[in-house]
């Protein structure tokens, strides 16, 4: 199975990761992180980009707030797919992030999720990656059933109080 790269601009971003290592890890997919940052460690990123086909990686999930440059860094130094994660900073609530992790040019797609949202990003990559591997889409399925009662249960036990 192809591994999931994940970067994330600075450490601040960590509790938006662990969402989706967790995530990741639920569903048995192998995963690197490492923090490197588009402005401040440029040449570390472009080579994790530059060789993440041939280290074993199928997609990318970068995080990054304020200026959020990382993801489309990340993006413009492969063709794997990127999934970039808008985190929140201290100023505009992490649209300044969102803005710049969507706003890509034509030909450097970036896959954007939520701000902070890491647990759809690790979905969005098992989604990416399950397109070739049929035991992983079984898993995401389970998945989707098993949230789907979870949601049907709590609607039962709200309408036996009610």
């Amino acid at each position: 199975m192809k591994k999931v790269g994940i970067v994330m601009g600075s450490d601040s971003d960590l509790p938006i990761i662990k969402k989706a290592t967790d995530m990741l890890t639920s569903l048995e997919i192998p995963f690197e992180v490492h923090v490197y940052s588009a402005h401040r460690t440029p040449e570390q990123a472009r080579d994790f980009s530059v060789n993440a086909r041939a280290n074993g990686f199928g997609v990318i999930i970068a995080a990054a707030g304020m200026a959020a440059h990382l993801a489309g860094a990340v993006a413009a130094n492969t063709t794997l797919p990127v999934i970039g994660i808008p985190c929140k900073g201290p100023v505009f609530d992490g649209m300044d992030a969102l803005l710049a992790t969507v706003q890509m040019p034509t030909g450097i797609p970036v896959a954007t999720v939520a701000v902070n949202g890491g647990a759809n990003a690790a979905l969005l990559a098992a989604q990416i990656l399950a397109v070739e591997d049929k035991e992983l889409a079984a898993r995401l399925d389970a998945k989707r059933a098993n949230d789907a009662a979870a949601v049907l249960a709590k609607d039962a036990e709200i309408a036996s109080k009610l």
